[in-house]
This record gives structure tokens, sequence and C-alpha cells, in this order.
């Protein structure tokens, strides 16, 4: 589940916005300008997890066996792009697809060789989901954290693996079982079945 998923109870009026502050607090009561504006860039990404799933992954229409497979194991949900489009989908609706995003992300940084595009792809993944500033954060532990911060110096094409490994495990006890009773699930699970009976 993500860390984002409540709001922040205090949201400091407009008026009292100070420009130039020099704090870099933590709390949620504070009216810097650096909580504001991770207070913005946090409304932003909810909003836009709302409008339609960009960058899906391209697969073909899955069988009604397939479907059925998802329910029988996690690993078999993700292996098949048409069911990791399905749960992303559904991960949307708990705001917390960030941890599709992070995989996927970690699976393409895998099929790396160049050791310049290695570097980029390691920043910017950093960036987008491991850094404290970004409103896509994923959840890791302390240690995992430190790990990462160890190997960005000198960046691979496994940098990540402990911080993927946990946000599988995170996924698969956390969201996978919610995922197999949701309407999402069971409403595709019907329509193939019920055009799998008509053919």
């Amino acid at each position: 589940m993500s860390r984002h998923e409540t709001s922040p109870t205090t949201v400091q009026p407009a008026s009292n916005h100070r420009p130039n502050a020099c704090c870099f607090c933590w709390c949620c009561c504070c009216s810097c300008s650096w909580n504001e504006d991770r207070e913005r860039a946090w409304r932003a990404s909810r909003e836009t997890k709302l409008e339609t799933i960009p960058n899906c992954e391209a697969c073909a229409k899955p069988t009604p066996e397939e479907v059925q497979g998802w329910a029988q194991s996690f690993d078999k949900l993700m292996k098949s792009p048409a069911g990791r489009n399905v749960f992303r989908e559904f991960l949307r609706t708990e705001y917390s697809e960030e941890n599709m995003l992070f995989w996927l992300a970690c699976e393409e940084l895998k099929t790396e060789c160049n050791k310049h595009t290695i570097d980029e792809k390691a920043r910017m993944i950093y960036e987008d989901y491991i850094s404290i500033l970004s409103p896509k954060e994923v959840s890791l532990d302390s240690r995992v954290r430190e790990v990462i911060n160890r190997k960005m110096q000198e960046p691979s094409s496994h940098t990540f693996d402990d911080a993927q490994l946990q946000i599988y495990t995170l996924m698969h006890r956390d969201s996978y079982p919610r995922f197999l009773n949701s309407a999402i699930y069971r409403s595709l699970l019907q329509t193939v079945s019920h055009a799998s009976s008509e053919s």
C-alpha cells in the first residue's frame, strides 16, 4: 500500500506562503514552502491516477484459462503482460500504482547492458520511486534504502534488486488478495468466460 494514501490533515492557506522559507522539516503542520510544494505534487499525483492508464504493456487478449490462472498464483499474474495491466488498473484504484511502475522499471533496467544507459535509468528510478521528495515514492525499509544509497555510487542493472523484491512481496501479500476479490478481476473473469462460451 502506498505511504501517501491518506491526505495530510493541515494545509496552510496561500496567504501564509513564505517564498524564502529556509526550513526543511518533515512534519505535516509547518507552513514552509517545501511542504506546500510536496502537497501540490501529491495532489497532482492523485488526480493523474484517476485518468486513463498511460503506457500499458502491449498484450493479446487473455484467455479464460489465463485469467483463471491469475487466481492460482501471484507469479502467474505477474508473468502475464495482460495480468500486469489488469493488476495495475486495480492498484490505481488503491493509489498504489507506483509499486507496479517501480517493479516494471526495475525489470527494464535488468535488460540494459550499456553503462551510460544503466547510470541514466538507475538515476531516474531513484528520483521517481526512491527519493523521499517524490510523490511516487515506494515504501521501503531503512536497510534496503541504505543498500540502494551505497549501490547508487556505482549503479548496475541490479542496483534495485532488494527493493524490487520487497515491493513484489508487498504487492503479493497486501494488494493481490484484494485484487482477487475486486470488481475489476471478477468482471474480467465473467466477461472472458461469457465470450468463450458463446464462441
